[in-house]
């Protein structure tokens, strides 16, 4: 690695991770200096209760205190704290690997952003450049995110089932190679941003993980090449074809990256693989979004569930992405503008945002490719990586599962509730809807009827489908068959929403 790029030196980097891990800078240490309500307040923006807890800390937790303020709070530090944090690395030594500065006499400050981040499974330390908050003035073109809200999103989202060999597109700081550890077995990740893939082997080598770190766009570093396990949180940010900052602007035009990376998932997934992207879409004035991304995944084989999380019209899309840069006002009002009226001129009337999960099939996979576009807003309704795998399997149930199978098979519920919607009227309380809803399942409602109430009700597990057509047949007086050829969509699509599974 060379010498321009920041932590250069492997052996510093050894260092620095051993003198952060003996000051106990990890996520449950960060938490118990701070206390429970300064860690939370810090975590939505206000640094000083934190600011505030670092110096009551006791003695001997003075290393970690400085460490919290330096890295975490932004803070001058004078040199005698930094040195007594960092007896391992040293200050000089990290001076000259670009992770401290001298900022006049006796005064240190951090340059990069190094902060603990932890999963389900294991503590993380993450390498990442400051963000306009910590420092003055707009930020550098090459400029390395760090933790962030679409990263931690994505990294819920991913499908965790143990594969052989994974990709990590536009890689960053690393945080979703990171997690692509504790189930991937060989991890090539890329970027377009040298510093990115200096500070994500420093990630790597902070957490005693190898990486096989590639400098190329899109997939051009792997041509030829296949994955298990396909991930990308990409330059996403639509706009006229500009790169003012490499970490949210491709360089191409409109959505053009997110459609082009779409389009050549199929060459690099191994059959039965997994791709899962984040992507932004445009929509133009009297269109439906769908018919954009259908578009992009038109012809590539592939089984497919997209789901538009946010609709984001113009001024809110481009405020969200004006101000993280730390520009002047005259220079975010001058942008603004110029990002407006390409807008206005493209016909666009808002920007789609959400997450694309791709499977590529298997020689046994039968019927076209599935193909699921939808809406899905709520809070709580995040797709998670168990969700999206669950999802797959149930589309893949359905498309090999005939009616007859369905009514002979016993069916179960899961944990869902009753929601009935009422108005007060001359008689009391009148209904005007009813649905069943499986919580935390992403989408996971179903409007329901008397007799489609009563049919899931009587799901358990014990009876046949088709015993319990016949059985509210003849309840309601109504014929066997025609209840049957009215119920198998509910069915369906209770199962699709993960409200009703085959029982074993």
């Amino acid at each position: 690695m060379s010498a321009a790029q920041p932590l250069f030196d492997m052996a510093v980097t050894d260092a620095l991770g051993a003198d952060l891990r003996a000051a106990g800078y990890h996520t449950d240490g960060v938490s118990g200096l701070l206390g429970e309500e300064a860690n939370e307040a810090l975590g939505r923006g206000i640094w000083w209760p934190a600011h505030y807890a670092t110096r009551r800390a006791q003695a001997d937790s003075s290393r970690l205190a400085t460490v919290i303020r330096l890295f975490l709070l932004g803070s001058d530090e004078s040199e005698t704290a930094v040195a007594q944090a960092f007896p391992a690395a040293g200050v000089d030594a990290l001076i000259a690997n670009g992770v401290l500065a001298r900022i006049g006499a006796g005064e240190i400050r951090a340059t990069l952003d190094i902060r603990p981040h932890a999963d389900d499974v294991r503590e993380y330390l993450v390498v990442s450049d400051q963000d306009a908050v910590m420092r003055s003035g707009p930020v550098d073109r090459e400029h390395v995110l760090g933790i962030g809200g679409a990263s931690v999103s994505l990294a819920r989202a991913v499908i965790r089932t143990p594969v052989h060999r994974a990709l990590d597109i536009g890689t960053g700081c690393g945080i979703q190679a990171l997690h692509l550890g504790t189930h991937c077995d060989e991890i090539v990740a890329t970027d377009t941003n040298e510093r990115a893939l200096a500070l994500a082997g420093a990630t790597a080598r902070l957490n005693g993980m190898r990486w096989d770190l590639r400098s190329g766009s899109l997939f051009e570093p792997v041509a030829g090449e296949r994955f298990d396990l396909i991930v990308s949180n990409p330059p996403f940010v639509v706009g006229a074809g500009g790169q003012d900052y490499i970490y949210r602007d491709s360089g191409m035009i409109g959505d053009a990256l997110c459609a082009d990376l779409i389009r050549q998932v199929p060459d690099h997934l191994n059959p039965g693989g997994t791709a899962q992207i984040l992507a932004n879409w445009i929509v133009p004035a009297d269109t439906d979004w769908r018919d954009r991304v259908r578009g992009w995944l038109d012809g590539t084989g592939l089984d497919a569930w997209v789901v538009q999380r946010e609709l984001a019209d113009p001024i809110s899309y481009i405020s969200l992405w004006l101000s993280d840069a730390g520009e002047s006002s005259d220079t975010v009002a001058e942008r603004g503008a110029r990002w407006l009226d390409w807008f206005a001129e493209s016909g666009i009337a808002g920007i789609g945002m959400g997450l694309i999960t791709m499977r590529r099939r298997t020689d046994g996979d039968v019927g076209e490719p599935d193909l699921v576009v939808e809406e899905i807003t709520g809070a709580g309704e995040e797709v998670t990586g168990s969700e999206a795998q669950a999802f797959l399997a149930r589309r893949h149930y359905l498309r090999t599962t005939s009616d007859a199978h369905l009514l002979g098979a016993r069916l179960s519920t899961a944990p869902i509730f009753l929601e009935e919607q009422a108005l007060p009227g001359e008689e009391g309380w009148q209904q005007i809807s009813a649905a069943v809803r499986r919580p935390g399942g992403p989408g996971a409602v179903l409007g329901v009827d008397e007799v489609s109430r009563a049919l899931l009700a009587g799901c358990r597990g014990e009876v046949p489908l088709g015993t319990l057509v016949d059985l509210l047949a003849g309840f309601h007086g109504v014929d066997e068959g025609a209840l049957a050829e009215a119920a198998l969509p509910v069915v369906r699509e209770a199962i699709e929403r993960g409200i009703l599974f085959e029982a074993t």
